[in-house]
């Protein structure tokens, strides 16, 4: 695509997203004022800044029209922190920090969003290599297996690769943060404990469930995916909320690719295990999600149990009409991997239709191919947030 072309399409994409925000919101700024700014500003460098205003606004339509999230209904509620000046590694790093800091609240969890400079119109922008800002690492072992997240284990390799030495060894060691600039090798940052909020499971019928030594953070953090709002490109741009229970407890702890606790669940309840027809994984699936349930409850972290937030997804599908939208969703994403059909959104159709401003997914970082990604280069590169 020539300059031109590119140039139409990002104009027509300005256009339309400047017809929903004066229609949705109102603009300070009189539309046909405001287009014909964007249009001088294209024409000069081939890209445009956006407002405060058309930033929070899509950030939070992009919520909105995520297909793939259930608790869409406090979409109006996303706090938006503008870091579009925030040009080096380390300051990006630090407005990180300060996300999760005011994101986690001591538990009371505030939907978050932190944006950072946009992707330039070659497409080189700001990246945050981790796929959460808050991660356990996975360890490969000789014989195969893996101590801690297996789904963060090819990430754990390329740490290392980088000159990261690990940490304790534990399940629940967390890992540094990954961050690159444009034209500069990617940078390590250890993440301090005080900013991560950690929850001990524990279960209120079963003592013997807290010596299993489980734990969850508190914030569920997403790193890795670009923010799309009126034809410009948000490489980096986290976001968070609070835990729907069965992301932790029937997916984190319960997949056989994951920490697959079911079988340790099932032999310390005693349960028979020979044969699939005794139900044996259900029976522990929701005692695990009991457990999870009542220990961030204890801890004041908010989380949504499965059948609450569903209806809430009702509720926002029941505003979305009267405000003249339809409702577009994934079904798969959409119902709850734990009793599923007892929930009101399993009998319900939905378009996987996606809108725009939205988030998109990006490929891995590191598996670009951008020349800095050489890791012979990163070892000394290791930074603690303290220092």
């Amino acid at each position: 695509m020539n300059a031109s072309s590119s140039a139409e399409v990002l104009l027509a994409d300005v256009a339309e997203y400047l017809a929903l925000l004066h229609k949705e919101a109102g603009l300070s700024t009189d539309v046909t004022i405001r287009l014909r700014e964007i249009e001088a500003e294209v024409a000069s460098r081939g890209t445009y800044a956006q407002t405060s205003e058309e930033l929070a606004h899509g950030a939070r339509l992009a919520w909105r029209n995520s297909v793939r999230c259930v608790g869409r209904k406090y979409w109006p509620s996303l706090c938006v922190r503008d870091c579009r000046s925030v040009q080096s590694a380390e300051g990006v790093f630090a407005a990180l920090l300060e996300h999760l800091t005011l994101s986690t609240n001591g538990g009371k969890i505030v939907p978050l969003i932190t944006v950072f400079a946009q992707a330039e119109p070659d497409g080189q922008g700001i990246r945050i290599w981790n796929d959460q800002l808050i991660r356990y690492a996975g360890y490969r072992k000789p014989d195969g297996t893996i101590v801690g997240d297996p789904s963060q284990a090819e990430f754990t390799d390329v740490l290392q690769g980088l000159g990261w030495p690990g940490g304790l060894g534990t399940p629940y060691d967390i890992l540094p943060l990954v961050i690159q600039v444009p034209s500069k090798v990617p940078r390590l940052f250890e993440i301090p404990h005080s900013v991560i909020l950690e929850v001990q499971i524990s279960h209120p019928e079963y003592p013997w469930f807290a010596e299993l030594g489980l734990r969850w953070h508190a914030l569920p953090a997403i790193a890795n995916m670009a923010l799309e709002i009126g034809g410009i490109r948000y490489t980096a741009a986290p976001f968070s909320g609070w835990y729907m229970l069965t992301e932790i407890g029937a997916r984190n702890f319960s997949d056989e690719g994951r920490y697959n606790l079911l079988p340790v669940i099932a032999e310390k309840l005693g349960l028979n295990t020979s044969s699939n027809r005794v139900l044996w994984r259900d029976r522990a699936l929701v005692e695990l999600n009991v457990a999870v349930f009542n220990s961030f409850r204890r801890a004041g972290v908010k989380i949504v149990d499965h059948h609450t937030v569903t209806q809430h997804f009702l509720d926002f599908e029941s505003c979305e009409a009267k405000n003249g939208r339809p409702t577009y969703a994934e079904w798969s994403w959409i119902v709850p991997p734990l009793s599923g059909s007892t929930t009101p959104v399993f009998h319900r159709h939905y378009e996987g239709r996606e809108l725009r401003p939205n988030f998109f997914s990006q490929p891995p970082a590191w598996r670009v191919g951008a020349p800095s990604a050489s890791p012979c280069p990163m070892r000394s590169s290791v930074k603690s947030a303290d220092q």
